[in-house]
């Protein structure tokens, strides 16, 4: 690594770039930008920097390139691998960029600024008659320059896919201060590379995102949700498929809740209330979307009647009204904000094959409970995609600090069985700095010396984000 620490002239250099109010060396504006959300970082710098616009971001970039100074480019720091937060370097936030600068509704795009929020973005495109689809915890506070570069999933993938899947455009500032303009609304353009993609899941490694253009949707006329029981993974599986067929691809998610997981958010988040008269070893949520007014709420009350007469489920909770279908989902959403008051665990974001899900949930528990008797197991996740988040938490009465001191075995334990179903360590949280050196264990040395090759090309003085990514 060859960056240089930035020198008090240096720091002068981009207050002058950046002027009044795009800058801070405050400790306290700056500390809550330093913390990850789990605390399991927490780190430094010498200046926060705040851009309001492309060209202000592209001269600080520029300044840093030209002396080998690092940068960490954030987002609304929300991410859970620790790729956010800096330890000497220069820290970049997006967040004053701010704009939504065009709403096409025939094109079925808008072109927002990186520092938009997730939520925010949703609104706008609301606002314009049309629909996007990315959806997650964080929303209020996750960005659109964060969200894309580490390629968020979240909770409608089943449908319409990643965010790598929803970015038509992109809009850059390169390690080398060079701006990349890439902001179009093309569905196909089949001219060479498709540079955006680089850009898309690399944890700001290959430049910072400053504005993109997304893919809208219609709006759905009905929207049903619903809880069911269910006595094994197993039979959610078989519950999938019977929805996919029954809807004719209308279902937007399918989350998987093991009881545990639920236990946990009925005790430590006030105002939730278990949703079914039943309390069975697994849950699953369902949200069915149709363009037809009832079509969806039709379509749930088909599906579940098969699915009792099948025995695939054996209790079932329909949302009534949009405070129920609330309730609901904070019962999903609320999982890993449950899990924090038990005293911390060893927290996973696997995916494996639809259709291996049951298989592995069964191995890896095993081998977890062979490593560590007495761990509890917390399984929940994006059944529809193959991407679980599987926690392991110390059990009742055992000793914390000595359990959270096995979490780099434990995890390898996990992790080797998702190897051996051809799986993924990271399925949509990014490697950040928890997982960029375990990676190397489960890829080959051609992905690895490929994925090199590239960032060197781009970043030889590797400036961006240094401790990500190889």
């Amino acid at each position: 690594m060859s960056t240089t620490a930035p020198s008090p002239a240096f720091l002068d250099e981009l207050k002058v770039a950046l002027g009044a109010g795009g800058w801070t060396q405050d400790a306290e504006e700056i500390a809550p930008w330093l913390t990850e959300w789990r605390n399991r970082w927490t780190g430094n710098t010498p200046i926060l920097l705040t851009p309001r616009s492309t060209e202000e971001t592209a001269r600080i970039v520029a300044l840093c390139a030209r002396d080998g100074v690092a940068i960490t480019p954030q987002g609304g720091a929300t991410g859970l691998v620790g790729g956010q937060v800096p330890f000497g370097e220069v820290l970049l936030s997006m967040r004053k960029m701010r704009a939504v600068r065009d709403v096409t509704p025939l094109d079925d795009a808008m072109t927002v600024e990186a520092g938009l929020t997730l939520l925010e973005a949703q609104q706008a495109a609301t606002a314009a008659g049309r629909y996007f689809p990315l959806s997650l915890a964080a929303e209020g506070s996750a960005t659109i320059g964060g969200v894309i570069s580490t390629n968020a999933g979240g909770t409608q993938v089943l449908r319409y896919g990643m965010m790598r899947d929803l970015v038509l455009g992109i809009e850059a500032v390169l390690p080398n201060g060079e701006i990349f303009h890439g902001l179009k609304r093309l569905r196909k353009d089949n001219t060479g590379y498709d540079l955006k993609q680089l850009l898309i899941g690399a944890e700001g490694t290959l430049g910072v995102v400053t504005a993109a253009t997304l893919k809208l949707f219609p709006i759905m006329r009905s929207r049903a949700v619903a809880i069911v029981g269910l006595e094994t993974a197993a039979a959610s599986i078989e519950l999938l498929a019977r929805a996919k067929a029954e809807t004719g691809g209308g279902v937007e998610a399918f989350e998987l809740m093991k009881r545990l997981g639920m236990e946990l958010v009925l005790k430590n988040i006030p105002d939730t209330r278990e949703p079914l008269d039943s309390t069975p070893d697994w849950y699953v949520l369902i949200e069915i979307a149709s363009g037809t007014p009832g079509g969806a709420e039709a379509q749930m009350q088909a599906l579940l009647e098969v699915a009792f007469e099948e025995g695939l489920i054996t209790d079932a909770a329909i949302a009534q009204n949009d405070a129920q279908r609330a309730a609901f989902w904070r019962l999903r959403e609320e999982h890993s904000a449950a899990l924090k008051p038990e005293g911390g665990g060893w927290k996973h974001d696997v995916s494996v094959p639809i259709s291996r899900i049951a298989d592995y949930i069964d191995e890896a528990t095993a081998a977890v409970e062979r490593f560590h008797p007495g761990a509890r197991v917390s399984v929940f996740g994006h059944v529809g995609d193959g991407n679980l988040h599987y926690d392991i938490l110390p059990g009742v009465g055992q000793d914390v600090p000595a359990f959270i001191g096995r979490w780099k075995e434990g995890s390898q334990v996990v992790h080797d069985v998702v190897a051996r179903y051809d799986g993924s360590i990271s399925a949509e949280h990014g490697l950040g700095r928890l997982k960029t050196d375990e990676v190397k264990r489960y890829k080959s040395p051609v992905e690895i010396e490929t994925m090199a090759a590239l960032r060197r090309a781009l970043d030889p003085q590797r400036i961006m984000n240094p401790a990500v990514l190889f």
